[in-house]
């Protein structure tokens, strides 16, 4: 019966499943977000200091996101204790900054039926457990690649991964995010159909570090 609501729900567009239990999901979706994008687009009206010069933030940890099969829960209930500002403060080298750790373990954490910590020790694994690939840090000048390009420089590094596994993300026509599906495990799987969902841009612009 849940499998049949979640469908009905999916099939209407609204793939999000806010309050569903913690703990009960198919697989993770790890989102890395290319910084510069974020910045533009974003973090600069912020300020936030994740995009200040020397930083030097290419593709952040966004998040560890449980899954499903079709669509994902979010904000599930949970009696779990929050995570501390040092566990948040701890994720600020792979994230930019501890809020954003805040705010992912409260929308995505919290569905993973974890303890803060050990959500935090595992989105770090995930992140470790995938090169990002070199070429890309060391732009100079802004490019505009195919949006192809870029999955292709991480199925190079990466020979664990296969296409299906993997989905490139373009925001205002820049590259935004690569996503890397996984297994609970943190083993590469095939990604969910609503998760493969490539940018198609043929010019997608790619700023550098700062």
């Amino acid at each position: 019966m849940k499998r049949l609501i979640l469908a009905l729900i999916f099939a209407s567009g609204m793939a999000q499943a806010d309050g569903e239990a913690a703990g009960d999901f198919d697989y993770y979706v790890m989102s890395l977000s290319w910084t510069p994008t974020w910045c533009v687009l974003e973090g600069d009206d912020r300020g936030s200091p994740q995009c200040d010069a020397g930083q030097g933030f290419g593709f952040t940890l966004h998040g560890l996101w449980p899954q499903y099969e079709e669509g994902w829960p979010a904000y599930c209930p949970t009696a779990l204790r929050a995570p501390s500002r040092g566990m948040t403060g701890e994720m600020a080298d792979i994230m930019g900054t501890s809020g954003l750790a805040w705010h992912q373990w409260r929308k995505h954490g919290v569905c993973s039926g974890l303890e803060a910590r050990d959500y935090f020790a595992l989105s770090r694994r995930a992140y470790e457990s995938v090169t990002r690939p070199d070429l890309l840090r060391r732009l100079d000048n802004e490019v505009r690649v195919p949006a192809t390009v870029i999955e292709e420089a991480f199925l190079e590094v990466n020979p664990q991964l296969e296409p299906d596994m993997l989905t490139v993300t373009c925001r205002a026509n820049r590259i935004q995010e690569v996503r890397v599906c996984l297994t609970r495990e943190l083993e590469p799987r095939t990604c969910g159909a609503d998760v493969i969902r490539d940018c198609r841009s043929p010019d997608a612009l790619l700023s550098p570090m700062r």
